[in-house]
């Protein structure tokens, strides 16, 4: 007798549904105010355009998926006509959720053409226990052009006591003006106790942020932050038509309260939009 031996039959794994989203929005100047120009967007991604009282325009960028995972890629893209004022921001927190291995994915391109002003002002973003997310903003600046930029990161979530030691992020930001480079860094927070505790890193803290200001009156603009009341781990400091602060908080709330103000400061409408308020 013959015996043959069967291979097992493989089965391939069943593909994760995956959130994928893009949303491009670009402006005109009418009448002295700022107007849409084309809007487009994509599977989970929605943008807005609520009313407001002052001549930008602003939109709200939407992740209809409710969080990113492992594997979902969002994709925005916006631009300020010559001599407009757009303001992008979000309804609420984004929040990142644990992943099973790969990176949640979220790809920002500004633009700024002569004379314009473009605020990018999203809430904060919230890093779940085992959260993995790769970030990366870049903008185009005319030589004029003003550029306010902010982006903030809880880790974990207060109420629940969490501090997510587990999570991951790569942080990438590119800001050219004129054509050159003007700011570059990169953030890597890996799950290394020593980054979370180091006192020179952040310090015990779960929040932190960064507020990036370009425009000819920077130096004017950091005599205003360094008049505001003090907070305890906010820093800034100015070089040529660039003002960078850096803000780490114990928890979220703290930071809010922290980094509200300079905001509201450095914004071209004195205030915040009225869903950081809601």
């Amino acid at each position: 007798m013959t015996l043959i031996a069967i291979a097992p039959k493989l089965v391939s794994p069943v593909p994760m549904q995956r959130a994928r989203g893009e949303g491009r929005v670009t402006t005109q100047l009418l009448d002295g105010k700022t107007r849409l120009s084309t809007l487009y967007q994509e599977d989970a991604a929605k943008i807005r355009l609520p009313h407001t009282h002052d001549k930008s325009l602003q939109a709200v960028l939407m992740n209809t998926a409710g969080g990113l995972t492992g594997g979902d890629h969002m994709r925005w893209t916006a631009e300020a006509a010559p001599g407009a004022h757009l303001v992008l921001t979000t309804p609420a927190c984004e929040r990142i959720y644990r992943s099973l291995g790969t990176d949640a994915t979220v790809e920002t391109r500004l633009t700024a053409k002569a004379g314009a002003r473009l605020d990018w002002l999203p809430q904060e973003t919230i890093l779940f226990e085992g959260a993995r997310l790769n970030r990366r903003i870049e903008a185009d600046l005319a030589p004029d052009a003003t550029f306010l930029a902010v982006e903030a990161v809880l880790l974990g979530r207060e109420a629940m006591g969490e501090a997510a030691f587990a999570a991951r992020l790569r942080d990438n930001w590119r800001v050219h003006r004129g054509g050159k480079l003007i700011h570059a860094e990169a953030t890597c927070l890996s799950t290394d106790r020593i980054e979370r505790d180091s006192i020179s890193l952040l310090a015990g803290n779960l929040a932190f942020a960064t507020i990036l200001y370009v425009g000819a009156d920077a130096d004017r603009r950091l005599e205003t932050i360094r008049a505001l009341p003090d907070h305890p781990g906010v820093g800034s400091s100015a070089i040529g038509e660039k003002l960078i602060i850096r803000a780490l908080a114990p928890s979220g709330l703290a930071l809010r309260r922290a980094i509200v103000p300079i905001i509201a400061a450095l914004s071209g409408v004195g205030s915040l939009p009225r869903l950081w308020n809601i």
